[in-house]
């Protein structure tokens, strides 16, 4: 697929997904970017701002399946993935797939889960493949995952390794609406729900094409450069404890190979590394205990990171 095709497609998946998920288009563009670069996202927000409902837009514009787990204390690890059972009536054992086995999976609050449910997921995130009683299976391709977690309930919460965070491509923040959109959605919604007259954009087969395009975006020496002088200052930096690993480092590249093709370049510039960076590596990083009692934030500390780096020319 050119890229002009795919940039098309892009927009028009952004714009449908935007029709129902009303007054967050950065949220909603970012969201899609994550979905074309390959990876995965968590939504970190409060309870009705929309969460479920963008998984739920996305599925339905990629004509994509969707499954959602709701994350519990309870939970197995079987529950995810999936479980053999002996079937007496044949004779043999059966797998049994889990909600893991779609194109989206809704983890919701999966911070309420045991470290041991949560880590049933590290391998389907990263391989695409689960393993179930040594056998290995293979995920539906594309495979997304949006994760949610509310940052406010924090009893009877396992909070999220630095491993695991490290998997999502990008963590994401919806917020409240604005007074005007409110009353929009209010209107919308007075009878019935918009995403009922959702429209599918394109298959799964066409983003599958989309995001093999997105891997053949031009990447030149200096901008290779670039990347690497921002990681690695996120790993010399004084007011950070850990930083951005070598998967950060890739996901930041992918991440910006996606912004190039949805301005349907063949090419990256600077300015898409400098877009994407606070999305990609905010979470990554972990600051010292000082940075953390200032009003600095991990995105604060990167955009300072991304300003003292001199821009290649």
């Amino acid at each position: 697929m050119s890229i002009a095709e795919s940039s098309t497609l892009c927009s028009k998946l952004i714009e449908n997904i935007s029709n129902v998920f009303i007054g967050k288009p950065d949220v909603v563009r970012n969201a899609v970017l994550s979905l074309i670069s390959g990876g995965h996202i968590l939504l970190e927000d409060v309870p009705g701002v929309g969460k479920t409902l963008l998984a739920k837009s996305i599925a339905k514009s990629i004509q994509g399946s969707l499954k959602r787990i709701q994350f519990t204390a309870d939970l197995l690890p079987t529950d995810v993935t999936g479980v053999t059972m002996f079937y007496p009536h044949k004779g043999e054992f059966e797998f049994r797939k889990g909600p893991i086995f779609s194109n989206i999976l809704l983890a919701d609050e999966i911070n309420r889960a045991t470290p041991r449910t949560q880590s049933s997921l590290l391998e389907a995130m990263e391989e695409g493949q689960v393993t179930v009683d040594g056998n290995l299976y293979f995920l539906e391709k594309p495979f997304f995952v949006i994760a949610t977690q509310n940052p406010i309930e924090l009893e009877g919460t396992y909070m999220l390794p630095f491993s695991q965070m490290d998997r999502f491509i990008s963590r994401l923040r919806i917020g409240y609406l604005e007074s005007k959109t409110e009353k929009h959605m209010l209107k919308e919604q007075k009878i019935t729900m918009p995403i009922d007259n959702l429209n599918t954009v394109l298959g799964c087969p066409a983003l599958l094409e989309i995001q093999e395009t997105a891997k053949h975006i031009k990447v030149t020496e200096e901008l290779y450069e670039y990347i690497i002088a921002i990681i690695h200052k996120t790993r010399n930096s004084g007011k950070i404890e850990y930083g951005a690993s070598p998967r950060g480092t890739l996901d930041l590249m992918r991440f910006s190979q996606a912004q190039a093709l949805l301005e349907s370049r063949d090419y990256i510039l600077p300015d898409d590394i400098k877009k994407s960076a606070p999305v990609v590596l905010g979470h990554r990083i972990i600051l010292k205990k000082g940075a953390r009692l200032s009003t600095a934030s991990n995105s604060d500390v990167i955009h300072e990171i991304i300003e003292s780096i001199p821009v290649p020319i």
